[in-house]
């Protein structure tokens, strides 16, 4: 399981009500939200996500209210993983849940650029910055992660199973 896009970077404690504004919360609906994602904290985001592409950010990543609406609007606007010093525990979960590729690296943030293309290989635990060159090792997901978010998360992972 892989990843691979640009960079949309961004700095601390992006909470849950700039990724998804308190404002949009009245729908589930996965496209309605990944259309606002973002827009509190950078207007364009939308306009300038391609899928495939990452975020990276710094520390607590995800803090706020405990809402799912936040990692399903980043997933549904085409964020293949986010890159972040740390995240919100709960964020960190949801995450995970949802299917969404999440990972912890402060080496690599400190030195990816909005722009660079990064690629992260969860299985050997290797985050490359292709447009530096520069790689960082970070924990393999573990199996029951990557079969989760191959399965689009653990709902569906369940019914995988089931």
């Amino acid at each position: 399981m892989t990843a691979k896009g640009r960079v949309h970077r961004y700095g601390n404690n992006v909470d849950t009500d700039v990724i998804i504004p308190a404002r949009y919360l009245n729908t589930s609906d996965h496209a309605a939200l990944a259309a606002h994602c973002m827009e509190d904290i950078d207007k364009d985001f939308v306009k300038k996500a391609v899928k495939g592409d990452i975020i990276a950010a710094g520390d607590n990543f995800g803090c706020g209210s405990s809402r799912e609406h936040a990692p399903i609007a980043i997933k549904a606007a085409g964020i293949s993983c986010v890159i972040a010093n740390t995240f919100a525990r709960i964020f960190y979960r949801n995450s995970i849940n949802i299917g969404l590729p999440i990972v912890e690296s402060p080496e690599a943030v400190k030195d990816i650029k909005d722009g660079d293309i990064v690629s992260v290989d969860f299985e050997a635990g290797i985050i490359t910055n292709e447009t530096s060159g520069k790689t960082y090792k970070i924990p393999p997901f573990p199996k029951f992660i990557r079969d989760i978010s191959e399965a689009g998360g653990l709902l569906n992972s369940l019914k995988q199973k089931g």
